[in-house]
Parts: structure tokens; C-alpha cells; sequence
């Protein structure tokens, strides 16, 4: 019998119209095969989950599938189907966290110059590039210099500033960038009817929500979340497996940090702590709450409570709160001090107005005034 296969595998793409999200990176690598100008280096920079390895393979199977390179490839050929699967002699994926000597690397120059054994090229895929030692990075330097013909190289990386400039300087760089929240949530619903499953859309959207802009992280969501609610997932699900505040009780604790409402700020926090709500999460969802109010601030400031920059600030202490969170002993502790830090800031508003009220006084009377 054959062992389940998670919803990130099936539903990982096969064709690059598959992909996701990506799309001026599709348009590039397809140009770049349909014109048959394919660089020797590639660097893939981007968040964890937003289809870095899914395009270096797809890139793969466009470059050595039968008769290429080319873009009509078919993804269930055997030569296809075995780069796909992670197969094929003639793409080799590394990773470079456990494989990052100099010795491994040096080992890697020495197996790239014999001919590829049925593709065109000999492609390898590196990924985390930034886990490669110094040493290791200088004997890739060498290859990357002066490679065979036959040899492309793709790498991928989350932390671009630990791969060395002269690296970088030899690859074309494709930045990835994570995906809209919306982009997330229509995937999801097309996966859910297509695999004939009950999902609310509001659950859907807090799934997308949580993946923070990573398909891979909202596709694994979605299939512990199925597992869990037995094949209707309901928002109320969503929140009670990850300890969501709900969104109703979130307004409310926003608002209560705009005016200033230390009475119901306890009492949001005494509900965080006494439901087992994910105090991390409160708080990035309250980040997320606030960065949309700065850029409504920043877009229509009439309409605005406060000027952004009394918004940049709470953003500041929530995103420096996540961290003592992280740290801290005590949940309620911590929130009190963090909230309370945020609402000090709301008093920036006051002397900001001041401060716009007297830079509108006429000069003579302002001159006076100093």
C-alpha cells in the first residue's frame, strides 16, 4: 500500500505556469530558455516556502527534458518525471547545511568535468548556499571562474549576506519575494475544491494569513488543519489548533491600545492567558494590525487617529516585544510591559501636533516665541 502524500509533495508544480506567485521570475527563466541563453550560475534569494527549489527543478526539467531546452516539455516523461522526483544522475541537489567542507565541494569539481550521462547539462542545485564554509565557498569560486560548458549551477539561499559578493557577482540573481495574502487564500481554495474538501473561506484566509507569505508553510497548514477537522475545516478550527486570538477580540485590544485603555488591556491579556492564546501570535497579528493602520496614516493622514510615525513606533515595541517574548518567563508580564510601551507612544501624537500647529505660526510670531 502506498504511504499518504502531503498536500506541499502533490501538490509541488510541475510546469512553470504552475507556479506560483513568481511570475516576473517565470518570465526571465522562460525567455532565457526559449531564447537558449542559459547563464552558467543562478541565485535564488528569497523567504523559506516561496518556490525556490520548485523553480530550480523546473528549470532543470526545462534544460534537460528530451529534445531541449525547451518550454513544452513533458513533466511525465521518464527524464522529467526522474528530475522531478530527484532522480536524475544529471541534476544533483545538495544541501548545503550538511554537505558545506571544502573537501565536499572540492569532491564536487572534481565529478562536474566528466559529461553529463543523458541531459545537456550537468546541473547542480545547492541549497542554503549560505551554510558553505569559507573555504568551501573559495574552491566554488575556482569552478564558477572558468566552469565546463556542460555545467549550471543553481543555488538558493534565505540569507543572501552570508553568500560572498564574488559569488554573487558571477550568478544572475532572482530575488523571490513572499506572496500576498490573497494569492495564498485563492490557492488554497483551489486546492481544497479540487481535492473535493469543506473549507470556510475565513478559515482559509487566516491560514494564509499564518503562512506569512510562504506557500510551502500555508500548504502544510492546510493538511495538519484537514487531519485535525476531519475534512471541514471552520475558522474556529484554525484558531483553537494555533492559539488565536479571535479577530473580534483583536479589534478590541487595538482599539484598547489607541486610547490608551489600560483597564481593558488587562482584561484582553488576563483572556489571552486564561484561554492559552499564543502570545507571540497576538503579537504578530497585532503587528499586522498596526502596519495597516500606518499605511493608512500615510495614505489618507485626515482620516487617520494618528500621524504614521505614532504608528511607527508601536510597530517598533511589537516587533522588539516578539523577542523578550521569546526570552521571557512570564506570558503576562511581558504583554503588560510591551503593550503599555506601546501606548506611550500614542503621546508622540500630542507633540507632534504641537509641533505642526507652531511650524504654522508666522515667522515674526515664532521668532517671538523662541
Amino acid at each position: 500500500m502506498e504511504g499518504y502524500t502531503v498536500i506541499a509533495r502533490r501538490w509541488r508544480p510541475k510546469r512553470f505556469e504552475e507556479l506560483v506567485g513568481q511570475e516576473s521570475i517565470v518570465r526571465a527563466l522562460s525567455n532565457a530558455v526559449a531564447a537558449k541563453r542559459i547563464a552558467h550560475a543562478y541565485l535564488f534569494v528569497g523567504p523559506r516556502g516561496t518556490g525556490k527549489t520548485s523553480t530550480a527543478r523546473l528549470f532543470a526539467m526545462a534544460l534537460n527534458c528530451e529534445n531541449g531546452p525547451r518550454l513544452d516539455y513533458d513533466p511525465n516523461s521518464p527524464r522529467c518525471q526522474t528530475i522531478f522526483q530527484g532522480r536524475s544522475m544529471d541534476v544533483i541537489e545538495i544541501d548545503g547545511a550538511s554537505n558545506n567542507s571544502v573537501d565536499q565541494i572540492r569532491a564536487l569539481r572534481e565529478e562536474c568535468q566528466y559529461a553529463p550521462a543523458e541531459g545537456l547539462y550537468k546541473i547542480y542545485i545547492i541549497d542554503e548556499v549560505h551554510m558553505l564554509t569559507t573555504a568551501a565557498f573559495n574552491a566554488l569560486l575556482k569552478t564558477l571562474e572558468e566552469p565546463p560548458p556542460h555545467v549550471k549551477f543553481i543555488f538558493a539561499t534565505t540569507e543572501i549576506h552570508k553568500v560572498p559578493s564574488t559569488i554573487v557577482s558571477r550568478c544572475q540573481h532572482f530575488q523571490f519575494f513572499p506572496l500576498e495574502t490573497e494569492i495564498i487564500e485563492k490557492h488554497l481554495r483551489h486546492i481544497v475544491d479540487t481535492e473535493k474538501v469543506q473549507a470556510e473561506d475565513a478559515a482559509l484566509h487566516v491560514i494564509a494569513q499564518l503562512a506569512e507569505g510562504g506557500m510551502r508553510d500555508a500548504q502544510s497548514m492546510l493538511d495538519q488543519l484537514l487531519t485535525f477537522s476531519e475534512g471541514n475545516l471552520t475558522a474556529a478550527a484554525v484558531q483553537s489548533m494555533y492559539g488565536l486570538l479571535e479577530e473580534s477580540a483583536l479589534q478590541i485590544l487595538v482599539g484598547s491600545v489607541e486610547k490608551g485603555d489600560y483597564a481593558n488591556i488587562l482584561r484582553s491579556i488576563d483572556r489571552i492567558v486564561e484561554t492559552g492564546c499564543d502570545a507571540y501570535r497576538v503579537l504578530r497579528d497585532l503587528g499586522r494590525c498596526f502596519h495597516q493602520k500606518f499605511l493608512d496614516a500615510v495614505k489618507a493622514p485626515e482620516k487617520s487617529t494618528y500621524v504614521p510615525l505614532v504608528y511607527a513606533k508601536i510597530l517598533e515595541i511589537l516587533q522588539s516585544g516578539e523577542e523578550q517574548l521569546q526570552r521571557g518567563l512570564s506570558v503576562r508580564s511581558n504583554l503588560e510591559a510591551i503593550l503599555f510601551r506601546a501606548v506611550e507612544c500614542t503621546k508622540l501624537a500630542s507633540i507632534e501636533t504641537l509641533l505642526q500647529a507652531f511650524n504654522s505660526l508666522p515667522k515674526d510670531v515664532k521668532k517671538n516665541a523662541c
